[in-house]
C-alpha cells in the first residue's frame, strides 16, 4: 500500500483509507455501499449532529470522563465545537440514504471529530514550542499519554467508538439530532412565513377598494373585493404560522440518554439524567427527555405529524399560486384582473408572452412537500420492533420539505406578491358585466327582476348597469351605491329605499 492510503480495521476486517482524510473505515464502507442519492446527509443534521456530540462530550467530561488528559478533553470538545459551527460539514461525506438506521451517519461524525481532535493536538503540540518547557528546561506534562501519536488514524488515543461514542448510540443521537435541526428550519421557516402573511394583509389594505367578481366552481358568482381576496390568503397563511410554531412542542422531547433502545444501555445513570440538561444549554431550545425512552426510541410518530402540518402549508401555497395564475390570466383573453411582475420572457416562441414563473416554481415545491410527507408517513410506519430503521429517509425528507418551504415562502413575496398590481378598469368592466352584478342587486329588485336584468342584458349585449338603467328600475347612483366595495363588503343588507323593488 502506497503512502497515499492509511489501513484501517473493523469487524469485517481491513480497508484502505485515504491518508489525510479525517473520515475512517466505516464511512469508506458507507461510500461504497450506498451509491444512492449521490448527495450527502442535510448541513442542518451534521450541524445538530455537532451540537449533541458535545451535550454527550461535556456530559461525560463532567462525570470524569478523560479526567486525567485535560488536552484530550479539550481537543475533542473543540472539535464538537467546529462541526456544530458547520466547520467540519464538508467531511461528512455519506449518503443521505443508507441502510443501519443512521449508523453511517454517526460513524462519518466518529471518525471525523476523532481524527480532527488528533489534528488539534498535534497543531498545539508543534505550535507550543519553547512554552512547552517549564523554568528547568523540562518538558511540560499536558497528560500521562503525551506521547501517544496525534495523527489521522491514532484511534488508540482518541477513539471514534470509545470516546466520541461514549455511552451513546445511533439510535439515541440521530434522532435527538434530526429533532434538532427541524426545529432549527421550523425556525427559519416561521419567518418567511410570517414575511409572506404580511405582504397579503398588505396588498388587503392596498386592494380594499377595488371590486370584482367572486367566482365558484369557475363560474361568475357574487361581488367581492381584490382586498377581501387578499385577505383570505393571508388569514389561511396565518393559520400556517401557528401550526408551524407550535410544531416545536412535539420536537422537543428527545430521546437521548436511552442509548440502543431506550433502555439505557452501558451509560450511566448520572449521565442520562444529565445529558439532556447539557443540550438544553449548548442548543439555546428547551429539550426535555422522554418519560418512556424506550416508546421515543422505536416509535417517530412525531415526525408524521409534523409533516402533515408542512404539508398543510403546502396545500395553502399550492391553492394560492393556482388563485394568482388564474387571476392574473390573460391578460387580454383571461381573467386579467392582477399583473403579477414580469420576471422572465415567457416563450421561445411566442413573443411578448410572460408566464406566472413564480407560483409556478412554488407550486411545484409545495408538490413535492406533498409527496415528502407520503414518504414520511410510510417510512416512520415501517419501523418495527425497538427502532425504526428509515430514519434517513424521514431525515431526508423532512428537512428537504423544510428548505422547500422557506426558500418557496421568500420567492413568493419578494418576486410575486410584493409586487401584485390590481387592472382597476378590467376588474370594473368584468363587474357592469357579469351576472354576480345582479346578485348585489337582489336587495333593491328581488330575485325574478334581477334574473329579468340578467336575461336582457344577455340578449341585448348590454352591461347590468345599461339595463336597469334603461328599464328605470335603478338609477346610475343607486347601482354604483350597491356595487360599491362598502356594499360588497358588509355583513347583510341594509334597508334600501327609493329602489326598483315594489312595496306592498
Amino acid at each position: 500500500m502506497n503512502n497515499a492510503f492509511r489501513i484501517e480495521r473493523d469487524l469485517l476486517g481491513e480497508l484502505p483509507v485515504p491518508a489525510e482524510a479525517l473520515h475512517g473505515i466505516h464511512t469508506q464502507r458507507a461510500l461504497g455501499n450506498f451509491p444512492l442519492t449521490r448527495r450527502s446527509v442535510h448541513p442542518e443534521l451534521v450541524r445538530a449532529f455537532g451540537e449533541v456530540k458535545l451535550a454527550c462530550a461535556r456530559t461525560n467530561r463532567a462525570l470524569g470522563a478523560w479526567a486525567n488528559d485535560r488536552l484530550k478533553a479539550d481537543a475533542i470538545d473543540r472539535a464538537c465545537r467546529e462541526l456544530a459551527n458547520d466547520d467540519l460539514g464538508g467531511f461528512i461525506i455519506v449518503d443521505a440514504l443508507q441502510g443501519g438506521a443512521g449508523t453511517s451517519t454517526n460513524m462519518n461524525v466518529n471518525e471525523v471529530l476523532a481524527n480532527r481532535a488528533l489534528e488539534i493536538i498535534s497543531e498545539i503540540r508543534s505550535s507550543r514550542g519553547d512554552e512547552a518547557h517549564d523554568e528547568s528546561g523540562k518538558r511540560k506534562a499536558e497528560s500521562e499519554n503525551e506521547s501517544e501519536p496525534s495523527h489521522v488514524g491514532g484511534y488508540e488515543y482518541i477513539s471514534p467508538l470509545d470516546d466520541l461514542n461514549l455511552h451513546q448510540s445511533t439510535n439515541d443521537t440521530y434522532p435527538t439530532a434530526l429533532r434538532l435541526a427541524a426545529i432549527r428550519l421550523l425556525h427559519e421557516l416561521e419567518k418567511k412565513v410570517v414575511a409572506l402573511q404580511e405582504s397579503f394583509q398588505a396588498a388587503e389594505k392596498k386592494f380594499a377598494h377595488v371590486v370584482k367578481v367572486g367566482r365558484t366552481q369557475f363560474q361568475d358568482a357574487v361581488l367581492t373585493t381584490l382586498g377581501r381576496e387578499m385577505s383570505a390568503y393571508a388569514e389561511a397563511i396565518n393559520r400556517d404560522r401557528w401550526r408551524i410554531y407550535k410544531c416545536e412542542e412535539r420536537l422537543r422531547v428527545v430521546n437521548l440518554g436511552g442509548t440502543a433502545i431506550g433502555t439505557g444501555l452501558a451509560a450511566p445513570r448520572q449521565y442520562i439524567f444529565q445529558v439532556v440538561d447539557q443540550l438544553r444549554e449548548i442548543s439555546g431550545i428547551g429539550f426535555a427527555r422522554a418519560e418512556n425512552l424506550v416508546d421515543a426510541t422505536q416509535n417517530v410518530d412525531v415526525f408524521v405529524e409534523v409533516s402533515g402540518i408542512l404539508k398543510a402549508h403546502a396545500v395553502s401555497l399550492l391553492k394560492i399560486c393556482g388563485d394568482l395564475r388564474l387571476l392574473s390570466s390573460g391578460p387580454e383573453a383571461g381573467f386579467g384582473e392582477i399583473r403579477l411582475p414580469a420576471r422572465q420572457a415567457g416563450s421561445s416562441i411566442m413573443p411578448g408572452k410572460v408566464n406566472p414563473v413564480i407560483p409556478e416554481a412554488v407550486s411545484q415545491a409545495a408538490m413535492r412537500v406533498i409527496g415528502h410527507d407520503a414518504t414520511i408517513t410510510m417510512a416512520c410506519a415501517a419501523g418495527s420492533l425497538e427502532l425504526n430503521a428509515f430514519l434517513p429517509l424521514i431525515a431526508d425528507s423532512l428537512l428537504d420539505s423544510l428548505d422547500l418551504l422557506t426558500r418557496a415562502n421568500d420567492i413568493l413575496r419578494r418576486h410575486c406578491v410584493d409586487g401584485i398590481e390590481a387592472d382597476e378598469a378590467r376588474c370594473h368592466e368584468l363587474v357592469e358585466n357579469s351576472t354576480a352584478a345582479v346578485t348585489a342587486l337582489l336587495p333593491a329588485l328581488g330575485y325574478d327582476r334581477a334574473g329579468e336584468v340578467a336575461k336582457l342584458a344577455r340578449a341585448n349585449r348590454l352591461s347590468i348597469r345599461e339595463t336597469v338603467i334603461a328599464k328605470g328600475w335603478l338609477t346610475g347612483e343607486q347601482f354604483d351605491e350597491l356595487i360599491s366595495p362598502e356594499a360588497v363588503c358588509r355583513l347583510g343588507t341594509p334597508d334600501i329605499s327609493g329602489c326598483g323593488k315594489e312595496k306592498p
